[in-house]
C-alpha cells in the first residue's frame, strides 16, 4: 500500500459512521438496487449482500417477479421488491412508451407503468444501483432511465453499472452533469462509452501527455463532471477533476460478478455520506462536501480489492463472487478497524 493510498484510507475513515446507541435503523444507509432479470440473479444480490455486510441498515432489490422469487430463496436479510417487469416474450411485441398505450388486452405494459411503481419507494431509499443483473430487455431499460431521471431530480446519489450503462451510452444526457452519479464500467463498457460519446481521439492524445489516467479523466469531462470508476491492476477514479488511483493488492482471478461487490460497496459508503452531511455524530466537518462522493468511491473500491485479495488467498483459482460476498466484515476491519467515539461524542 503506498503512503498516498495510507492517506486516502484515513480520509475515507471520516465519513464512517461509529456505532452509536442514539441511532435508528435506516439513519446509516438505505440502499436500493435495481436489477434482477429471469436469466440474472445473482448480480444484485451480490450488489444488495455487499452493501449490507458492510453496514448500511436496510437493503433492498427491485427485480421482475421471476428474479423476486429466486432471490429471496439466497437470503431473508433483503427486502425484495418485484416491482420491475420485461417485455413480452414474442419477438414481434412491441414495446410501449407511455402509460395511454399500454394494452390491457395484451397483456402489455409500458415503461412509465412500470417506473410509476417504483419512484415513489425513492423516498424511503439514500442511495440507488442500477444495473446489475438488469439484462438489455427495452422494457427495462426505458424503465431504468425513467428511474434515473426521477432519482436525480430528488438529488439522489446512484451508481451505474453493467447493463444501466448501455442507457447512458444512448443517452448520456441522462447523467451529464450530476455530480452524484458514478459509474463503475468493465474494460469492454469503458470502450463503448469512450466511442459512444466521442472522446476517444482527444482520450488518444491525453493519454500521450498525461498517461493512464487520461483515459478516465477524459469520459468524466464528457459527462460533465460525472465520477467513474475505470477498473485495472489499479483502479483509477475521476470526476474529471480530481483523480485518484486505488493501488492495493487484488486477487488474480477475475469471476464473473466482481464488480457486483464494488456497486454495493461504494453505495453504502455514499449512504455514510448522507449520515456526515445529516451530522449525526460529531465529526467536526473536517471533510469538505464536495469531497465526498470521490472518498465514497475510493472507499467502496479499496473494499473491493481487499475482498478479492482475502478471497483469493484461500480459494485461488476456485474464487467466485460470493467468496467476496464472505470477506467484506474482514475487509473492512483490515482497511479500517473499528470506529467509534467516546462518551463525549469524540472520533477515536
Amino acid at each position: 500500500m503506498s503512503p498516498a493510498t495510507k492517506e486516502m484510507l484515513a480520509r475515507v475513515r471520516q465519513l464512517i459512521p461509529p456505532m452509536l446507541e442514539k441511532f435508528h435503523k435506516g439513519q446509516l444507509g438505505r440502499v436500493g438496487v435495481i436489477g434482477g432479470s429471469e436469466d440474472y440473479t445473482g448480480a444484485p444480490y451480490f450488489s444488495a449482500m455487499a452493501s449490507a455486510r458492510l453496514g448500511c441498515d436496510m437493503s433492498h432489490v427491485i427485480c421482475t417477479p421471476t428474479a423476486a422469487t429466486v432471490i429471496k430463496t439466497y437470503s431473508p436479510n433483503l427486502m425484495v421488491h418485484p416491482l420491475m417487469r420485461s417485455s413480452p416474450s414474442s419477438a414481434s411485441a412491441p414495446v410501449t412508451t407511455h402509460p395511454s398505450a399500454a394494452s390491457s388486452s395484451s397483456g402489455e405494459v409500458s415503461p412509465s407503468d412500470v417506473a410509476a411503481r417504483i419512484i415513489p419507494m425513492l423516498d424511503r431509499l439514500h442511495v440507488l444501483v442500477i444495473g446489475p443483473g438488469l439484462g438489455r430487455d427495452p422494457l427495462m431499460q426505458e424503465t431504468c432511465a425513467l428511474v434515473v431521471r426521477a432519482a436525480r431530480d430528488k438529488g439522489m446519489p446512484m451508481v451505474l453499472d453493467a447493463d444501466a450503462l448501455q442507457i447512458v451510452q444512448r443517452d448520456p444526457d441522462l447523467v451529464r452533469g450530476y455530480g452524484l452519479a458514478v459509474l463503475t464500467p468493465n474494460v469492454v463498457e469503458f470502450g463503448r462509452l469512450t466511442a459512444a460519446l466521442g472522446v476517444d481521439e482527444e482520450v488518444q492524445k491525453a493519454k500521450e501527455r498525461a498517461g493512464e489516467t487520461a483515459k478516465v479523466e477524459a469520459l468524466a469531462r464528457a459527462l460533465g463532471g460525472v465520477t467513474v470508476v475505470q477498473k485495472g491492476a489499479v483502479d483509477q477514479i475521476s470526476d474529471g477533476k480530481v483523480t485518484f488511483a486505488v493501488d492495493l493488492e487484488g486477487g488474480r482471478k477475475r469471476s464473473g460478478g466482481q464488480g457486483d461487490t464494488l456497486t454495493g460497496s461504494i453505495a453504502t459508503f455514499l449512504g455514510w455520506r448522507k449520515a456526515y452531511l445529516d451530522g449525526l455524530w460529531e465529526h467536526g466537518g473536517k471533510v469538505k462536501e464536495e469531497e465526498l462522493v470521490g472518498l465514497a468511491v475510493f472507499g467502496g473500491s479499496a473494499i473491493t480489492r481487499e475482498c478479492s485479495r482475502l478471497a483469493f488467498a484461500k480459494r485461488g483459482r476456485s474464487l467466485q463472487a460470493s467468496d467476496l460476498t464472505d470477506e467484506v466484515h474482514t475487509a473492512f476491519l483490515n482497511l479500517f478497524g473499528e470506529v467509534e467515539d467516546d462518551s463525549s461524542g469524540a472520533r477515536l
